[in-house]
This record gives C-alpha cells, structure tokens and sequence, in this order.
C-alpha cells in the first residue's frame, strides 16, 4: 500500500525473489515527488519485471482470513479487494520521539508534523539538548542525519558549517536506481524559469551495453541564460554512485558546461552524465 520509494524499492526487491506484487497508490501517479519523466521510465520498467499497479485507490481497510490479508480499497473503477500473504504499509514516514523523555525535559515538539524545532546551530528550546536527522526539518534520508550530525558538532566547537537541504541527494534503490539532486522539472516550470534540457540514455553509453544494462536516462536541467545546473535526475544502472558528481558541481553553483568541459574515464556509466551535460548546449556526441 503505498507507491513511494519505500514501498517500491521493498515491493522490487520480493518481486526479484519471485512474489507476485500489487502496488495500490492513492494518487495518480507513483513517486509524486520525482521528476514525472523519471517517475514514468521507472513505472514502466517496473510493470515490465512484474509488478501490478493501482493507482487512484483509496485504501478502506484490510483483514485476515484463511490465511491471507484481504485489503479493500475503492477508486475510478469503483470497490475493488486484493488477497495476499504479506501487506507492507508504506503511506508515509514520521518522526520517532516516542519514550525520549523528551516530554519530561521540556523539548518542545510541532504538534502536526511530530519534528522537533531547532535553531541554526540544531538546539532546542531547551539549552543543551540538540536534535538532528529525521527529527528536524529537511529529508528523512540517512546521509542527510550524517550531515546534520557533523555539522552540530562542528557548530559546538566554534565552526559555522552548514547543510544545504536543497541539494541532499536522493536515492530510490529498485533496478534500475533513481538518483536525484536539485528541482525536478515541474518544479522549474512552476517557478516560471526559462531553462534547457539535457538528455542522454545508457543505450548509447559503451559501459552499459558492455553490462547489458541499457534502461534509463540521465537527464540535466540548466538555467537557459546562465547554464547553471538547476537539477540532475538519473534513471539507470549505479545511479545513485552517480549523482555525486552533480551534488559537487551544483554546490558550488557550476553550470552544464563545467560538467560537459570535465574529462570522464572511458569506458564508465558517468560518461552519460557528461554526454547529458553536452545535450543541454545540442552538443552530445555519441548520439
């Protein structure tokens, strides 16, 4: 239940194992926070390994019986029920502050997202007592409370460091991976932006085809006057080793052609992300 990350990285994974697997999902499209672009190659390769999506269904409940879970859930075609072994919840995530004793320490706790407000330097209201990862604002991920966690320390001994939240990468791990940093493209369209595009897919990458792993795309938005990377989403094999080049490069408010002008090994899947940078100027070569 659930057509997020969580939900289709754990729901990919026991379809390799050999599952039959039925993603039910409220809303029309899976992984509503990603690229749509990206969130469909992802859609449609999933429903190519096997995985049986529903979407626009509202779950009502679920029930064991003989043995197995029936989950009701009703939508555009009207009352439908699913039977399975196994039911994975996956409708979203929330802060876990139960039996901190936070309460009794007087930490004060936003009553409707259940996070914990912090100060620049990660303290509560309350001296002394300091928050980080998922119980403060920012992306519930793990390299991101890394993050937090060293920049807090580095505050406490007298060091201005910061985290930018805007550029934590994130990571879906089905096969192929989504790798993303930076603002999807319906997000720069909104903001009324003039930008240009960069595509470049791994079946034309000589280190994919060399692992048979062609499926997916690298994609780079870039500002259309000053060619500063707005965002970088990749849809293919490794993609979350890759995205590390375009968190470096969009930190320190590089441009297409920064990562287009940097030599990239041959042959490597990264290729594709130089290759994508080239496409925003209608300059890739190997396509």
């Amino acid at each position: 239940v659930g057509g997020g990350y969580i939900g289709l990285e754990l729901g990919s994974v026991w379809r390799r194992l050999g599952a039959k697997v039925t993603v039910v999902e409220f809303l029309p499209n899976i992984l509503p926070l990603t690229d749509g672009e990206i969130a469909g190659q992802l859609h449609r390769s999933l429903t190519k390994q096997g995985l049986e999506f529903h979407l626009e269904y509202k779950v009502t409940g679920a029930a064991k019986s003989g043995g197995q879970v029936v989950v009701k859930a009703t939508g555009k075609n009207g009352d439908v029920q699913f039977s399975g072994d196994k039911v994975l919840a996956a409708v979203g995530r929330k802060p876990y502050t139960k039996d901190l004793g936070l309460k009794e320490a007087g930490v004060a706790i936003e009553e409707r997202s259940g996070r914990i407000p912090v100060n620049e330097d990660f303290q509560t209201n309350v001296a002394g007592i300091y928050a980080i990862g998922d119980l403060i604002n920012g992306p519930m991920l793990a390299h991101k409370a890394e993050e937090d966690g060293v920049a807090c320390v580095e505050r406490l001994a007298g060091k201005k460091t910061h985290v930018n939240y805007d550029l934590v990468p994130s990571v879906i791990y089905t096969w192929p991976e989504v790798a993303s940093v930076g603002q999807t493209e319906e997000q720069v369209k909104q903001s009324g932006r003039e930008y240009k595009v960069g595509k470049f897919p791994f079946s034309a990458n000589p280190r994919a085809r060399c692992m048979d792993e062609t499926e997916g795309l690298v994609k780079i938005l870039a500002d259309a006057k000053t060619d500063r990377v707005l965002g970088v989403h990749i849809f293919g094999p490794r993609a979350s080793d890759m995205i590390a080049e375009a968190v470096a490069v969009m930190e320190f408010a590089g441009s297409a052609e920064d990562i287009a002008r940097i030599c990239h090994a041959h042959p490597t899947l990264s290729e594709a992300v130089r290759e994508a940078a080239l496409a925003v100027a209608g300059r890739a070569i190997h396509i």
